[in-house]
Order: structure tokens, then sequence, then C-alpha cells
């Protein structure tokens, strides 16, 4: 097993469009002849618990919270990155689904930002603002994590960086 998958119990890691967790146990069960570990993983957002064999790590895309320099990676990008959005709206949402599912920061930030930008020349449809909103949720829970701070605080950051790039964050608005 690579070491790039090796997770110790507390690490903070992310589990792809789920948000960060933090690694709560490291155990084993016998399926069969075999016996198969697994991480059981705690969702902070939501309080789930996950399973993920170690198998299916790889395959999944856990990965570890993104380092402090990073951070400033994404939060420039924001500020001065360009944006690329397909015009037809099913080919986005399908590319914008795929970026989520990469489960990379980057990937999750150019969704977002191509979303804040399209969303100040249309409407967006129900589905791309649920999309937007996710990406917002995991942009900041992660980032916040990986710098140590408040997710209000970081929300602040990134709203300073969008601004720079005439983009700001929709208000969030309470769901029926």
């Amino acid at each position: 097993m690579s070491t790039e998958f090796s997770f110790q119990i507390g690490d903070k890691v992310v589990y792809p469009n789920h948000g960060v967790g933090i690694i709560e146990q490291i155990s084993s069960r016998v399926i069969g002849s075999n016996v198969e570990r697994f991480y059981l993983l705690k969702i902070k957002a939501s309080s789930l618990k996950v399973m993920i064999p170690f198998n299916n790590v790889g395959n999944v895309g856990l990965r570890r919270v993104v380092k402090n320099g990073e951070v400033q990676k994404i939060i420039d990008f924001l500020s001065t990155g360009d944006i690329d959005s397909n015009a037809d709206w099913k080919d986005r949402f399908k590319e914008n689904s795929d970026k989520m599912r990469t489960g990379t920061l980057l990937e999750t930030a150019i969704v977002l930002k191509s979303l804040l930008w399209l969303n100040q020349t249309k409407p967006l449809s129900f589905r791309e603002k649920k999309m937007l909103d996710r990406a917002r949720y995991l942009l900041v829970s992660e980032l916040a994590m990986a710098r140590n701070i408040d997710e209000e605080s970081m929300e602040d950051l990134l709203s300073k960086a969008l601004s720079k790039s005439k983009l700001k964050f929709p208000e969030i608005t309470a769901e029926a």
C-alpha cells in the first residue's frame, strides 16, 4: 500500500463532495476469507460516519487537508484567475460535476468562480445553485481547517479575494 494513502487516527482528511472529516478509527473485519482494513471517518459538517476500505481510498479520492501554502494559491486564483465556462448548461453541469468529484480544491475553486461569474449574468438553475453552495461550503470548510481559523473568518477572506475579480458570494438563502 502506498504511503500517500496511509492515514493515522486524528488525521484531518477530505472526502470529496462530502467535505472535511477526521479519521476516528482504523479497524479490521473478516469478509469471507479476507481481512479487510477500514478507516472510520467522521464528516465534520454532518457528523456522518463513513467506513472506507483501505483498498478503496484511492478510488474515492480521500486525501489530506491541503497545506497552508495551498490555501494562498486558492485565494490567489479567486482574486485573479481566469474564468472559462461552457455556454450549454448541460455540458457545463457535467463538467462542473466531474470537477467536484475529483476532490481537488483548485477544481472546486474553478467551479465556484465560474458559477459566481455566471450568477452575475443570469439566474442559475436550481441544480447549479446547489452546486455553487456545495463548492462554497467545501472550500470554506477545508481552507478554514487548513489555516486553523473559523469558517466565518475564511469566508471573509474568500469574499475579499473574489471582490478583486469583481465577484461576490450570493446571500445564503434559508432552505424551505
